[in-house]
C-alpha cells in the first residue's frame, strides 16, 4: 500500500515561523487545518529563530576560551531556559515533565561537549555540526509536543535517521537512494496512519551514524528531499513573507508578490541572492515535478507563490530582480599566455583546490575576470595565480541578477535594462547560456538605486495574471 501522491504535503517551516509559543501554536493550527482538508501533512521545521546563531556562538565561545568554558555555558543557559520556558507554554501535566526531562537532557550533553572543546581548545566541523544540530533536535520535540498537546496525533522523527549523507561534515551530500529507504519504513506507517510525523530540518547523519548538516538553508533542503522521497503532492515553504516577490521589499516597498514561477526561475533567484529559497531546494523537487509554496506562516490566508515546471506565461520580460552583495571581482591578466592550451583549466583549477565558488566569468584573449564570495581563500587563491599572471582584485562590488522567461526573445531588452540604469557604472555584463538570467555587477553602495530604477522601469504596469497587482493597490491608500 502506498500513500496517493496527492495526498502527501510536505510543510517546512523556518525560524522565524516556530521562534516562540506563539508561532509555534500559530504553525500547529496551519498544519491541522491541512489534516482537515483531507491531506497528510509531513512537517520539517528548523530551529528557534536565532538558536542557531546562539549554538555557534556557543561553540565559539568554548573554542576561544582557553580553558575558560564559562562564557559558552552562560550561552547555553540562556538557551535552555527559553526552551523549557517555551515548552510551558505549549504543554502541560505528564507530557511537559517528559519534555522538561529530555530538553535538560540536550543541554546537558551539549554543555559537556562545550567543556570537552574548552578543555582541548580544538574545534572540529564534525564537532561544530553536532553543536548545531541541537537546535532543530530541541525544536522538533517541542512542537511535536504542542501537536499532542492540541489534540493532534503526532511522532517525534528524528531526521538523523531519515537524511542519510556523506561525512562532508558543514555542507554534507544527501543520498537520495538511503532517504527513500527510510522514509518508506520510518515516516510513510505513520502518515498512513493518521499521525503527523514532525522531524528537524538541517541535519542528517553520515553513514557511520555521525551528525552531520546540510549547510546554509539545509531545512528547505530536507523538506525537498522528504517530499521527493515521499512522492508529495506539493511542499510548502513556510516562512515570514508572502512568497518571492518581484524584488526585496526593504528597497522597494511597492514590490508585488509574483504569483507563479518556474523551477528554472526560482532557482536562478535564490542563487543570486532571494533569501527566501535556498537553490538546493529546488532540485529534488525538479526531478519529481512536485509543485513548491512559498507561503506566509503569519498571514496564512495569503496564496503565496507557486514554483513550478509550467508556469504560466508572462507579458512582462522579468519576474523578479536579485542582488548578491558582499563579492569580489578578481581580473587575471596574462599576455604571455595568449591562446596557450591550458590556461584556463589552469586558472579554474586553482579556484577548485580552494573550494571557490565562481558567480560570473567574463573573458577575453589575454585576460579573465570571476566574481566570488569566499574572501577566506582570496589572498591564497590571488598568490597561486600570480604565478602565471598578473592578479587584482576589487571587493565590495553587488551582483544585480534579472530573472525571467526567454529573455533573448525580448528585442532590445538590455537596452532596455541598461537605460534605466546609465547613472550607474557597471563593472562586468552576463548574459550566457541561460534564457532566464541577465546579470551584471556595480559597486555595493549603488545597490539600492539601480534595484529602483529597475523596479520602476519593468513592474510600472505589472501583468495582473502573474503579479499581485492588488498589494500595490493597498500600499498606494
Amino acid at each position: 500500500m502506498s500513500t496517493p501522491r496527492s495526498n502527501v504535503v510536505v510543510m517546512k517551516f523556518g525560524g522565524t515561523s516556530v521562534e516562540d509559543a506563539t508561532a509555534i501554536l500559530r504553525t500547529v493550527g496551519i498544519v491541522t487545518g491541512r489534516l482537515r482538508k483531507g491531506l497528510n501533512p509531513v512537517v520539517v521545521v528548523s530551529a528557534m529563530s536565532k538558536v542557531t546563531d546562539a549554538l555557534l556562538a556557543c561553540a565559539a565561545a568554548a573554542h576561544a576560551g582557553r580553558g575558560d568554558r564559562e562564557p559558552a555555558l552562560d550561552i547555553s543557559s540562556r538557551l535552555r531556559v527559553r526552551h523549557i520556558e517555551t515548552a510551558a507554554r505549549l504543554s502541560s501535566g505528564e507530557r511537559l515533565t517528559t519534555l522538561h526531562r529530555s530538553i535538560d537532557e540536550h543541554f546537558d550533553s551539549l554543555d559537556e561537549l562545550l567543556r570537552g572543546i574548552a578543555a582541548v581548545g580544538e574545534l572540529t566541523v564534525r564537532t561544530s555540526d553536532l553543536i548545531v544540530s541541537f537546535g532543530e533536535r530541541l525544536s522538533s520535540l517541542i512542537i511535536a509536543a504542542a501537536f499532542a498537546e492540541q489534540g493532534t496525533e503526532s511522532a517525534h522523527v528524528d531526521a538523523r535517521g531519515i537524511i542519510r549523507t556523506d561525512s562532508h561534515y558543514g555542507k554534507a551530500a544527501p543520498d537520495e537512494t538511503e532517504i527513500e529507504r527510510a522514509l518508506a519504513t520510518k515516516v510513510l506507517p505513520l502518515v498512513q496512519a493518521g499521525v503527523i510525523p514532525v522531524m528537524g530540518g538541517f541535519i542528517g547523519s553520515s553513514p557511520n551514524g555521525e551528525t552531520t548538516t546540510l549547510g546554509r538553508g539545509g531545512s528547505d533542503y530536507t523538506a525537498a528531499l522528504v517530499g521527493g522521497g515521499l512522492h508529495a503532492g506539493a511542499i510548502e515553504i513556510w516562512t515570514d513573507v508572502n512568497g518571492i516577490m518581484t524584488t526585496d521589499p526593504r528597497i522597494c516597498p511597492d514590490a508585488l508578490r509574483v504569483k507563479t514561477i518556474s523551477f528554472e526561475e526560482a532557482a536562478e533567484l535564490a542563487y543570486f541572492g532571494a533569501k527566501v529559497l535556498h537553490p538546493a531546494t529546488i532540485l529534488p523537487a525538479v526531478q519529481k515535478n512536485i509543485p513548491v509554496w512559498v507561503l506566509n506562516s503569519r498571514n496564512p490566508e495569503n496564496e503565496g507563490t507557486k514554483i513550478t515546471a509550467t508556469p504560466q506565461s508572462c507579458a512582462s520580460p522579468f519576474k523578479s530582480i536579485a542582488a548578491k552583495k558582499k563579492l569580489t571581482i578578481i581580473d587575471i591578466v596574462a599576455s604571455r599566455m595568449l591562446l596557450a592550451h591550458g590556461f584556463l583549466k589552469s586558472v579554474f583549477d586553482v579556484f577548485d583546490k580552494h573550494k571557490c565558488a565562481i558567480d560570473m566569468v567574463s573573458t577575453s584573449e589575454v585576460s579573465i575576470s570571476v566574481t566570488v564570495d569566499s574572501k577566506e581563500a582570496l589572498p591564497a587563491i590571488c598568490e597561486e595565480l600570480g604565478r602565471i599572471a598578473d592578479v587584482k582584485y576589487e571587493s565590495n562590488k553587488a551582483l544585480i541578477c534579472l530573472v525571467g522567461e526567454d529573455i533573448r526573445g525580448h528585442s532590445g531588452i538590455a537596452a532596455q535594462v541598461f537605460g534605466a540604469i546609465s547613472h550607474v557604472n557597471i563593472r562586468m555584463i552576463s548574459q550566457g547560456a541561460s534564457e532566464i538570467n541577465m546579470s551584471f555587477m556595480i559597486n555595493e553602495e549603488d545597490v539600492d538605486e539601480a534595484i529602483r530604477s529597475l523596479h520602476n522601469k519593468f513592474f510600472a504596469a505589472p501583468d495582473a495574471s502573474i503579479f499581485d497587482v492588488e498589494a500595490r493597490a493597498t500600499l498606494a491608500r
